[in-house]
């Protein structure tokens, strides 16, 4: 029986990867890791918990001792566990520098004192190399982070790797772009402008929404970190993309479409800070592992807008804690 440790397991990607086994997998043991701060809740673990193969622990990646429980008999580290919001970071860094940095060190620490570890994976982020406003990002392109977010991040990784090198620790670094999907915490994009909908408010679109992203859907994402697991080469970073590159404006638009509205309901605000303009991966690396992304945006959109109608009584309740700045503009209304 194979093993997994889960940090941030009762997050969204995490809480997606934790289905993703169970749905795929046979004769596992998954063990979920998560300190239940603002974007992490026990709901999402519902269907798992009565299950004699998963076990939760609440704690933090920082704590060495719950570390240490956490990864006791593991052969699998996922590492999901992070302070993720660009906005966030920009508003209060410190808390980004201590989960991201000095949680992915203490994960470490405890993961060479188990000679039976076969695979640790960071999971890290596009955002790690900057903005690119021609081409695509390489797993070899410089690495240039321009928010507190996602320079923690590279931190983190290059942390990791790090003990690869030194330690001979089984690590392998995914870096992946933008996620969407059910159970994303509604202060996101997509999900904050389609609840915002479903409640008949504006979407705010940060200056002219004119910034480009690239969506994965979350089991896509999930799939590739599989296939990293059983196929992937220690030591080696893979890009996950969804390469589907969609500015930020034509994606309320669609949005918008899918409920029937105009543009009316967009409400212009001010842009964030140091905004990163475009994001593209080159995903050459993971498809010759033989993976492939199977939703594209029309049909990953359709199934998150129903998602979030069908689940109202998840994620209503999320909101109304919500810092209220992501409903309405997080930098004020635009100059």
């Amino acid at each position: 029986m194979r093993k997994y440790l889960v940090t941030g397991g009762a997050g969204f990607i995490g809480s997606n990867f934790v289905k993703y086994l169970f749905d795929t997998r046979k004769d596992i043991k998954v063990r979920v890791l998560d300190k239940l701060t603002y974007s992490g809740h026990r709901a999402n673990l519902k269907d798992f918990e009565k299950r004699p193969d998963f076990e939760f622990i609440k704690g933090d990646i920082c704590d060495a001792q719950i570390v240490q429980k956490a990864m006791r008999d593991v052969e699998v580290v996922v590492n999901f566990a992070a302070e993720s919001a660009v906005d966030r970071s920009i508003d209060d860094p410190q808390a980004f520098i201590k989960t991201d940095i000095f949680g992915v060190y203490t994960l470490l620490e405890e993961a060479r004192k188990h000679p039976g570890l076969k695979r640790f994976i960071q999971i890290s982020t596009d955002e790690v190399y900057g903005h690119i406003l021609k081409g695509s990002f390489t797993e070899t392109s410089e690495l240039r982070p321009r928010n507190p977010y996602s320079a923690s991040k590279l931190g983190g990784e290059r942390l990791a790797y790090s003990f690869f090198v030194t330690y001979g620790l089984p690590v392998i670094i995914s870096r992946a772009s933008n996620n969407y999907g059910p159970r994303c915490y509604p202060e996101k994009v997509i999900p904050l402008f389609v609840t915002n909908l479903i409640d008949g408010l504006k979407v705010p679109v940060y200056g002219k929404g004119r910034q480009i992203r690239d969506w994965l859907f979350v089991r896509d994402h999930c799939a590739a970190v599989d296939l990293l697991i059983e196929k992937g080469v220690n030591g080696e970073v893979y890009n996950i993309g969804g390469q589907q590159e969609l500015s930020n404006i034509e994606l309320a638009y669609r949005i918008l479409g899918l409920f029937g509205k105009d543009e009316s309901l967009i409400k212009f605000v001010q842009d964030r800070p140091g905004h990163d303009f475009r994001y593209s991966l080159d995903c050459s690396k993971i498809k010759k592992l033989g993976w492939r992304q199977h939703h594209n945006l029309n049909k990953g959109l359709k199934e998150t807008v129903e998602w979030y109608k069908n689940n109202e009584a998840w994620w209503r309740p999320i909101k109304k804690k919500m810092d209220q700045r992501y409903q309405h503009g997080f930098w004020g209304e635009k100059k």
